[in-house]
């Protein structure tokens, strides 16, 4: 029985490592999102901090991916930029953060 619990919590900080480990690539990605984006709308640096701040919010009204696509759409409206070019950088970006963690 020893054992069984020994591999129940190995498996149980597994899964909370990697759990973790979404988390921070999800908000580096979206760090980077904010940044692309930022530059797409031509903000200063301080407007920038301010907006990469409200992406990675974003990303908290519900689970999944699509918040953010939600709000980086809405805000990118009046710049001819396709739901494809938005979700080709969200996973490009996305790679970007995994490769920073692994």
């Amino acid at each position: 029985m020893e054992k069984f619990d020994e591999r129940k919590k190995s498996f149980e900080k597994k899964f909370a490592h990697d759990e973790e480990l979404k988390f921070k690539v999800a908000a580096k990605r979206n760090k980077y999102l904010g940044q692309w984006v930022s530059q797409k709308l031509g903000y200063n640096p301080d407007k920038e901090k301010e907006y990469i701040q409200s992406v990675i919010k974003a990303d908290f009204q519900e689970a999944g991916d699509e918040d953010v696509f939600r709000k980086i759409k809405t805000d990118l409206k009046d710049h001819s930029v396709s739901d494809e070019d938005i979700r080709k950088k969200m996973n490009e970006l996305n790679e970007k953060a995994k490769s920073e963690f692994i």
